[in-house]
């Protein structure tokens, strides 16, 4: 039941920021709950081809997106996606007030916020495919000004623009 209410309260906060940008306000408190892990949470073992096929999947959002809208060539990454997790993420501790996140954390909150999501089963397969492949594309992460911009910042070439429930639109 209790996951249940936090899930009816991130899906009627998602309209909200989905109407203009979810990163430009304060998330609710309990969207931060839910994307941090619970008690006695164990990480399992992923599949990196899974998560490089969820990686790209606009399904997982409700509004066409998927990691890959954000994060094509290393898009939108910070120079601090380079250090090993847990370490601070801005949209995390901006949005959600949390200092530290792991990178399944992480995951949960661009689920919630980008992707106008509920955030996935703690011990599903896909989040830990999804946290495997991550871990494959940080390998190959270089911070610095050969890493391409969010390509949803782009104006007036803003792929996202023509979605309805567009996270990137101003």
């Amino acid at each position: 039941m209790k996951h249940l209410a936090i899930a009816v309260l991130l899906l009627s906060a998602a309209p909200a920021f989905a109407a203009g940008n979810p990163c430009a306000a304060r998330m609710p408190a309990a969207a931060a709950k839910a994307v941090i892990r619970p008690a006695g949470y164990k990480p399992r073992a992923g599949d990196i081809k899974l998560g490089e096929k969820l990686w790209n999947d606009t399904k997982l959002s409700t509004n066409g997106m998927s990691c890959n809208t954000c994060h094509q060539s290393h898009g939108a990454f910070q120079a601090s996606f380079a250090q090993p997790y847990p370490h601070q993420v801005g949209m995390a501790k901006d949005k959600l007030g949390i200092k530290r996140v792991h990178l399944d954390e992480m995951i949960q909150a661009c689920m919630v916020m980008p992707m106008a999501a509920k955030p996935l089963p703690w011990h599903s397969k896909g989040l830990a495919s999804l946290v495997a492949y991550t871990r494959q594309v940080q390998k190959t992460f270089k911070p610095g000004p050969q890493a391409p911009a969010n390509p949803c910042s782009a104006k007036p070439a803003n792929p996202c623009a023509a979605k309805p429930a567009n996270p990137c639109a101003k």
